[in-house]
Formats: C-alpha cells, sequence, structure tokens
C-alpha cells in the first residue's frame, strides 16, 4: 500500500502511465526484492521472466521513436516510467534492457546502411550494442580522452583502451569516442565510430566489480575501421555523447526519485511500528523533521527532473536543467535514503530490507554521468560566463 501520495501530473496519459507502470511493479518487481537477499542481481532465468511479463504488459520498446515501430514516448513520459520502476530495489540502471533493447540517441538517429547493420538487429534483439567514451584517465574530462582515430583512405586506424563500460564483454559492436583532431578537442575534434567488436586488434576484459555490476574494459590496438562507421560528420562526436548523457541524468535524477519515494514509504512505516523507551520513534520530533525534510526534497528533484524533460521534450538548450536535474535529485536522494537507513538502525543493514540495496545504488549515482563536484564546478562556471 502507498503511505505517499502517488505523484500528479498535469497530462491525463502521464498519470495512466504512472499507474499502469506502478501496477507492474508492485506485482511483478517489487515481490522479487526477497530472492535478491544473497545475490546482487537477476540472474538470467529471472530476468527473461521479468522480459516476457513487460512485454505482455505493454511496457516494452517505450522510448523508441514511432518512427521504427514502436511507441516513441518522450522523456517527460519516460521519466515517469524510470521513476516507479526505480521504486523496486530489484533493477540496477544498467538493467532497464528488460523494457527492451537499448538503443539510445545516437542509434535511433542512424540512417541508411549503418542503421540496417546496426540499429535494426539491435532492435529485432540479434545484437548488442555498448557506448564506450570512459577511459582510464578520461572519466569526469571526456574531452581530454586519449584514444585516437586517424584517417588513412577509406579507414580510420583506432587506437587506445576504454574503461567501465557497460556490457563490454558481450556486446556486438560498441559506439566509440575517439580524437580526430587534438588541436579542437571538444570544439569540433572528437568523432564517434560504430565498432564492431570481433574485428582484429581489440581484446576486451571484465575485471571491474561496481558495486554488483561486471564493467569491462576494451582495448583497440590499431583497429581499422571503415570510414562508412563515421557517426554523423568528423568532429560530431562529442555532441553526440553530451545528447546522450543529457538523457542519462535525466534518467538518474528521476530513478533517484523514485527511490526516494519508496524507502520513505517503507520508514513511514517502520517509525509507526518500532518502539523504544515506551513510545513509537515516529512521535519523536527529530524522526518527524528527517522525514518531513526527505518529502519536501522528494518533491522539489521530481519538479526538477520533469522540468529538464519537459525542455528537452521541446527542443531547448538543456544543460543547465540536467545538470541541476541530476545534482538535486541524486545529492538529496542519498541523504534522504541514508536517514531512511538509519531510522531503521541495524534492520536497515540488513538484508531482509531492500534500503540497503536503494542506499548502495543512490551512491554509485553521484558519480556516474558526471561526479558531483565535477558537476557543481562545471554548473558554477557556466553560471558566471552568463552574467553581463
Amino acid at each position: 500500500m502507498d503511505i505517499l501520495p502517488a505523484p500528479y501530473h498535469r497530462e491525463p496519459e502521464l498519470n495512466a502511465l504512472r499507474d499502469s507502470v506502478r501496477r507492474f511493479v508492485e506485482r511483478e518487481l517489487i515481490p522479487l526484492e526477497a530472492e535478491l537477499k544473497h545475490h546482487p542481481r537477476l540472474d538470467k532465468v529471472q530476468k527473461a521472466a521479468v522480459r516476457e511479463r513487460a512485454r505482455k504488459a505493454g511496457l516494452w520498446m517505450l522510448d523508441i521513436p514511432e518512427s521504427l515501430g514502436s511507441q516513441g514516448l518522450s522523456l517527460e513520459a519516460m521519466s515517469v516510467f524510470w521513476e516507479e520502476v526505480a521504486r523496486a530495489a530489484v533493477l540496477t540502471a544498467r538493467d532497464l534492457d528488460v523494457f527492451g533493447p537499448v538503443a539510445g540517441p545516437i542509434l535511433c538517429n542512424l540512417q541508411g546502411e549503418l542503421r540496417q547493420r546496426y540499429l535494426d538487429p539491435v532492435l529485432a534483439g540479434e545484437k548488442q550494442a555498448c557506448f564506450a567514451q570512459t577511459e582510464p584517465d578520461a572519466g569526469s574530462d571526456p574531452a581530454s580522452m586519449r584514444t585516437r582515430a586517424r584517417k588513412e583512405g577509406d579507414v580510420y586506424i583506432l587506437s587506445g583502451t576504454k574503461r567501465f563500460i557497460s556490457h563490454a564483454d558481450h556486446a556486438d559492436f560498441a559506439q566509440v569516442f575517439a580524437v580526430t583532431d587534438p588541436e579542437k578537442r571538444a570544439r569540433g575534434g572528437i568523432s564517434c565510430f560504430l565498432v564492431d567488436l570481433d574485428s582484429p586488434g581489440i581484446t576486451r576484459s571484465t575485471d571491474h566489480m561496481i558495486m554488483g555490476d561486471a564493467l569491462g574494459e576494451i582495448h583497440f590496438d590499431d583497429v581499422r575501421v571503415p570510414a562508412r562507421n563515421l557517426v554523423g560528420a568528423e568532429g560530431e562526436g562529442f555532441a553526440f555523447a553530451q545528447h546522450a548523457i543529457n538523457h542519462g541524468r535525466i534518467r538518474h535524477a528521476a530513478q533517484a526519485c523514485g527511490a526516494m519515494e519508496r524507502c520513505l514509504e517503507l520508514t513511514m512505516e517502520y517509525v509507526r511500528q518500532r518502539r523504544t523507551f515506551g513510545a513509537p520513534i515516529g512521535e519523536r520530533q527529530g524522526v518527524q523533521w528527517m522525514l518531513a525534510d526527505g518529502y519536501q526534497n522528494l518533491h522539489a528533484a521530481r519538479l526538477l527532473t520533469m522540468d529538464a524533460a519537459a525542455k528537452a521534450d521541446a527542443g531547448l538548450p538543456v544543460q543547465y536543467e540536467t545538470l541541476m536535474a541530476k545534482l538535486f535529485a541524486v545529492e538529496h536522494a542519498f541523504k534522504v535514503v541514508d536517514d531512511c537507513l538509519q531510522l531503521h538502525g541495524a534492520t536497515g543493514l540488513s538484508i531482509e530490507s531492500p534500503i540497503h540495496r536503494f542506499w548502495l545504488e543512490i551512491r554509485s549515482f553521484r558519480i556516474t554521468e558526471g561526479a558531483t563536484e565535477v558537476l557543481k564546478t562545471t554548473l558554477a562556471r557556466r553560471i558566471q560566463a552568463s552574467l553581463p
């Protein structure tokens, strides 16, 4: 039973989507929390079962454009979806492929031969893609990446290493970002390539376990990439990556809202029942203030997230908005979830409670899709630069 009021949206279709996804989460995902007490993630059998139920429920490839034969939901609608799914401590941020193939804005905008060779097989479930931007010394500062692509005739020679890449061990191809003009870099010197990962000169490993997720490393040693595998024009890669990352930041913000809401619900129920020194702990002012702050932060984070998504849907510049939504939602979610764990005491640390899983997931959000400190610095610099 929901303790907090369900979020309200002005558009009836968003409320209908919210209700539909919430029913699915309550029926199909939350019961799985008990099965994950001793396992960090769903196994293949469990994921396959969830995938089939999601397909039957109509929650399949929601964000793939209508022109590609799917539902083509807006970012605002997808924010509602991501928030509701995140209310269950079952799927990590990298597990959303249970709701259909993950393509992303770069692949979904492919045309012609590249669309036929890469996007269509992904949507058909025949191929898996991965996003390869992060490097050992270029995470928060992607413009400093060292991976190079030099053109020789009708091929590019690609050399470098990408690290902490989701799905690197089993992906069929990667969206690889490499420097094509060292003098320009972020100002038009980084390009995006589609690289088949069975090409000569590529080695892969999955040596990095990040809070339950296996992330991989891909090494490119003079890999020959056909020039036709360049996405867009040479030098447009950095802009493509930033567009994709903006989507990721909105998703993280929405997921943080979902985690906040569920943890607050669990905690409000717990403080009614937990008694110390002859009274429910929920009657103590310190506890009440923590919960009041939590609900205010949830509401504010949700408004920032939906504002960023709506402006992105309208085609407006959203660099400020996605930064603020991700920063505010994730930082306050971490505080709220930590407070909820604290109020549960040892029970919150126990595998019997899903709160410790929420805590781990939100803790990782403070680094992925832009570390908190880097985003704050970036936001401050942009604000200062805009002043007269």
